[in-house]
C-alpha cells in the first residue's frame, strides 16, 4: 500500500458507531493546493478473501479484544517478555508482511467500547504521523545526500540547504535554483529558489514578499508564477538567531501561458543580521493528481535544514 494508506480493521457490527470519529482523528485535514485527507482510512472487516489481501498492508490499525483470533494473531508476533494493558495500546512489525507496522487498540468489551477506543485514538494518530514523517525523510534521502553541495554553498554563498542528491542546481547572479523533475517534469517537480536583499529592509509586507516571488519566477523560471493571494496562510517562526516570517499558498502560470499549472508553495523570507541580508526561499511543488503531504512534508525538511552566516559553515561542517 501507499505510504499514506492506513487498514482499519474492527468486528463488523463494531464499526458504525466508531467510523466517524475513528477516521476524523486518524485522518486530519490538511491544505495543500487543496484541502487532502493526510492518511486514507480503509475499513476491513477481518473476514473473507479482501482481508486476506488487505492485512499485508503496510500500516493497519487493529480494534478489538486480545483474543480476537486476528489480534491475538499479532500479539503472538512479540517478544514474551512484552506485556500489555486493557484498554491499551501494542505495536508489533512484521505480522503478516515484511515492513509492516501493526497498532492495536485493545479493549474491554465488558465496557463502553467506543469511549475506550476514542480515547486513544489521539496517540494511535500520533504514532502514525511519526512513522510517516520519518518514512518521508528516508524515502527522500534514499540517493545520499549532496553534503558537497552544502560545503560549496557555505563557502560561496553563505548559506547552506541540504538536499538529496538527485537535485540539479544553477546560479544566475545571486539566484540559486535546486531542482529535482524526476521522474518526468509533466508528473512531477520540486523546487527550491534561494536569493537575497541587502541591507535588510524594515519589515517587507507580505505582498511585497509576493511581488518578490513572482519577480523572480519572470527573470529566472522558464514558466512564470502568478500567486493567488486569497485563502494566505502565514506565520512567524525563529531558528537560532534567524527570524522567519513564513506564507503558504497556491500558485498558477498567468492566464495564456502554453503550459498551465498550478501547485502550492511555502514562502520564507529570513533575516539574517550577521550579513545583512533578507533571504528569500520560495519552495514549491508540481504534482498533478498526486495526494500532496507528502512532498508537502519534504519541502518543509529541505527548508528546515537552510542556515545562514556562521552558522551555515558549522552546519556544513558538521554535515547535520
Amino acid at each position: 500500500g501507499d505510504p499514506n494508506a492506513v487498514i482499519g480493521v474492527a468486528p463488523e457490527d463494531w464499526w458504525p458507531p466508531l467510523e466517524d470519529s475513528v477516521v476524523a482523528v486518524l485522518s486530519p485535514d490538511v491544505f495543500t493546493l487543496r484541502t487532502e485527507r493526510t492518511f486514507r482510512v480503509t475499513y476491513q472487516a477481518p473476514e473473507g478473501i479482501e482481508w486476506e489481501r488487505l492485512k499485508k498492508f503496510k500500516k493497519e490499525v487493529l480494534i478489538g479484544t486480545p483474543d480476537l483470533p486476528w489480534i491475538a494473531e499479532a500479539l503472538a508476533t512479540l517478544d514474551d517478555s512484552l506485556s500489555y494493558q486493557v484498554p491499551g495500546i501494542v505495536e508489533a512489525e512484521d505480522v503478516w508482511a515484511r515492513n509492516q507496522s501493526v497498532i492495536m487498540v485493545l479493549v474491554d468489551d465488558e465496557g463502553d467500547v467506543p469511549s475506550q477506543v476514542f480515547g486513544m485514538m489521539d496517540e494511535v494518530h500520533a504514532m502514525l504521523d511519526q512513522q510517516f514523517r520519518e518514512g518521508v525523510v528516508e524515502r527522500m534521502f534514499v540517493s545520499g545526500t549532496r553534503t558537497e553541495l552544502a560545503d560549496s554553498l557555505s563557502e560561496t554563498a553563505g548559506f547552506t540547504l541540504f538536499l538529496p542528491e538527485v537535485y540539479q542546481w544553477s546560479v544566475d547572479d545571486s539566484v540559486y535554483i535546486f531542482r529535482n523533475d524526476n521522474p518526468d517534469p509533466s508528473e512531477l517537480i520540486r523546487q527550491f529558489t534561494v536569493t537575497w536583499r541587502r541591507p535588510i529592509p524594515p519589515d517587507p509586507p507580505i505582498d511585497s514578499l509576493l511581488d518578490w516571488k513572482e519577480a523572480v519566477s519572470r527573470e529566472y523560471f522558464a514558466y512564470p508564477q502568478a500567486v493567488n493571494r486569497e485563502d494566505l496562510q502565514t506565520r512567524n517562526l525563529s531558528m537560532g538567531n534567524m527570524e522567519i516570517t513564513e506564507v503558504r499558498g497556491a500558485w498558477t502560470n498567468p492566464p495564456g501561458s502554453s503550459w498551465p499549472a498550478a501547485g502550492p508553495f511555502i514562502l520564507w523570507s529570513v533575516v539574517c543580521p550577521q550579513q545583512d541580508r533578507l533571504y528569500l526561499l520560495d519552495a514549491w511543488l508540481y504534482a498533478p493528481g498526486k495526494d500532496k503531504w507528502e512532498y508537502i512534508l519534504q519541502l518543509e525538511t529541505i527548508l528546515g535544514s537552510f542556515r545562514c552566516g556562521s552558522a551555515a559553515r558549522i552546519q556544513a561542517q558538521a554535515g547535520t
